[in-house]
């Protein structure tokens, strides 16, 4: 909810303590997902550097990730904060990653063309 209220500096304090808790098996919030949301919060507020550790964790425990749509969003969120860095050639791996797992995706899903739209301005 502050995430979509423009208030990332809250989503990371109310999802601060829940960081212990990530890598167990919940029925509420499963598939990484208070980590994959501190990410999109710490990009938010414009610090990717404390936005890729969170999104990485999704990658590095693929079983508990499962096929959750966060899997392949979160290599699109990877691209972005290696962007903001300035790495290029690594937010472009990410990028590519993405778009790969979404080939054959409905080509009018928003963050599709938006992904596509970033990764152009990529090279």
């Amino acid at each position: 909810m502050k995430l979509n209220q423009h208030d990332p500096a809250a989503a990371v304090e109310i999802l601060r303590g829940t960081a212990k808790y990530d890598l167990s098996v919940a029925t509420c919030f499963n598939a990484l997902y208070p980590a994959y949301i501190r990410g999109l919060a710490y990009l938010e507020l414009g610090q990717p550097r404390m936005a890729a550790p969170e999104f990485q964790k999704l990658l590095d425990h693929p079983g508990i990730v499962g096929r959750d749509v966060t899997s392949p969003l979160v290599r699109l969120q990877l691209g972005r904060a290696y962007k903001i860095m300035g790495d290029q050639v690594t937010a472009r791996k990410w990028y590519e990653e993405f778009l790969t797992i979404w080939k054959d995706a409905d080509p009018d899903i928003p963050i599709l063309k938006q992904a596509k739209a970033e990764y152009a301005k990529l090279h």
